[in-house]
């Protein structure tokens, strides 16, 4: 928004003309007065602020009200996105966390057979391998991952993008990879038909390669997908109790992700006997073929500090933000439609960190992004602030708006513009919503254009992990309104009088 025309020269110079005041007392009187001025600075926007000097600009803070809440919203994770496996064990903040990913891996055309005689079919190994994309929390501790084979009554649905909190029975342990160096796992590995890296690999049982190799060959299993999807139903891998302080990402479409079936053979009975491997994959050729996926994150809070603090009802002293699935924070703040009518130059929110112990916080680091949003307890939506985040065909304006993670020193902390939205309320008496502040990955929110073509027309804005976070990956305790600190979330306003 302009600000109103205002010079402190001007000023002087005006006066110089009316009261013919000789030069040099004029540029006395300016010198003195700029020395005396209050300078103050923002690390939001690009707009130049004016200078606050008590008289014609001024500044003030407004308390807000916090509260911590768990999200119950259904957090997606679809299949071109990172999934995560592994569990954080050790978060005195937060409580622990558990992860399992879920997966069919298919032939690529059907129907499919090994090559070969039949009869001179062996199996030799099977090896899961998943395309390793990277590790949110403690690398340094080792993990061990389970194999399970998903029950046949519970099979994946190839259309469907699961919750994170979807309960899906898997039995029958196929394989387990014990206490493996996270660290390692971006080494180059030659095997005998590719020279391999960011691979996690698991040899499973004997007994499940004959089966896949051997037994699926000569019957009917390799015959169609749906006669495969009959005779197996995919992959649970889930992380064993108590198993390192990590979630590892993992990408299924990623081409390192397989299922390589080693076997030899022979073309006829006087050939000499050759080595091969032939691979499942997970499809995403359209249709029946398209392979399915979950990942089921769980959080646990017993013994947390975040317990106690969930649902209090009372303005809460901290925040505790999780990336979904995981937590957010209601922001109220008090009395901000009685605000007089101003102009509004600058109005920004802040949220501080509260640090607790540098080396956990370092490798539990913050969220890359939290969006501030509002919501609108008529339509139960969470919808965009009015005016200030705004969507056009070349985005969204989160750059400027604010919610990408910043720092100080060793602080994070969280920024946001919030201008226009003030303007709004002060002046138009627009509604002052209650905020939300949340750490999302997959999310809709409903978004309203702004003033003058918004009025109650709403869209579905959607938000992905490569504008936010990638799944589970992050979390932070902030200051809330609820405590004494001066680092504590308020709303800073600087503005003039009409």
């Amino acid at each position: 928004m302009a600000t109103l025309p205002h010079s402190k020269f001007s000023f002087f110079f005006n006066l110089f003309m009316v009261m013919r005041t000789p030069l040099f007392v004029v540029l006395c009187i300016v010198f003195i007065f700029i020395a005396c001025t209050k300078i103050t600075t923002t690390d939001i926007g690009s707009g130049l602020i004016p200078t606050i000097d008590g008289v014609i600009v001024k500044d003030t803070f407004f308390d807000v009200i916090t509260n911590n809440f768990e999200d119950s919203s259904i957090a997606r994770i679809y299949k071109g996105d990172d999934h995560v496996i592994g569990v954080i064990s050790n978060d005195p903040l937060f409580g622990t966390s558990n992860a399992a990913t879920l997966f069919e891996l298919k032939p690529t055309i059907f129907p499919f057979s090994f090559p070969g005689n039949k009869d001179s079919l062996i199996a030799d190994s099977v090896v899961l391998v998943m395309s390793y994309k990277g590790v949110y929390g403690d690398s340094t501790m080792p993990q061990t991952w389970n194999v399970f084979e998903i029950n046949q009554s519970n099979k994946l649905k190839f259309d469907s993008a699961y919750g994170a909190s979807n309960n899906i029975l898997a039995t029958n342990r196929i394989g387990t990879r014990s206490n493996f160096d996270i660290r390692s796992l971006d080494d180059s590995i030659k095997y005998g038909f590719e020279l391999a890296s960011n691979q996690i690999r698991i040899r499973l049982e004997s007994s499940f390669a004959t089966r896949l190799i051997k037994t699926f060959d000569s019957t009917n299993a390799y015959a169609s997908d749906s006669a495969f999807r009959n005779n197996f139903a995919g992959f649970a891998v889930i992380p064993g109790a108590g198993s390192g302080n990590a979630l590892i990402r993992i990408n299924l479409l990623d081409t390192n992700t397989k299922l390589a079936m080693y076997y030899s053979t022979r073309v006829n009975a006087s050939t000499k006997r050759d080595t091969g491997v032939s691979y499942l994959r997970f499809n995403l050729s359209g249709g029946s073929f398209t392979s399915g996926s979950a990942n089921i994150i769980r959080r646990f809070r017993a013994g947390s500090q975040l317990a106690g603090f969930l649902n209090t009802g009372r303005n809460d002293s901290l925040l505790f933000l999780q990336t979904s699935p995981g937590t957010f924070a209601t922001i109220r703040i008090p009395n901000l439609n009685r605000f007089r009518n101003v102009v509004v130059h600058r109005a920004e929110l802040e949220a501080v960190q509260a640090p607790h112990n540098p080396d956990l916080d370092a490798k539990l680091a913050p969220p890359r992004y939290m969006l501030l949003c509002a919501y609108d307890s008529v339509t139960r939506n969470k919808i965009n602030v009015p005016n200030d985040y705004e969507i056009t065909q070349g985005g969204s304006n989160i750059a400027t708006f604010g919610g990408f993670v910043r720092t100080r020193g060793n602080v994070a902390y969280y920024s946001y513009t919030l201008t226009r939205y003030v303007q709004g309320i002060v002046t138009r008496n627009d509604k002052s919503y209650t905020l939300r502040l949340y750490a999302p990955s997959n999310d809709t929110i409903q978004y309203k254009p702004p003033y003058p073509f918004g009025g109650s027309n709403t869209s579905p804005a959607f938000i992905s992990p490569a504008s936010a976070n990638t799944i589970a990956n992050g979390r932070v305790r902030l200051f809330g309104g609820g405590t004494t600190s001066t680092a504590r979330m308020r709303l800073r306003i600087i503005y003039s009088d009409l």
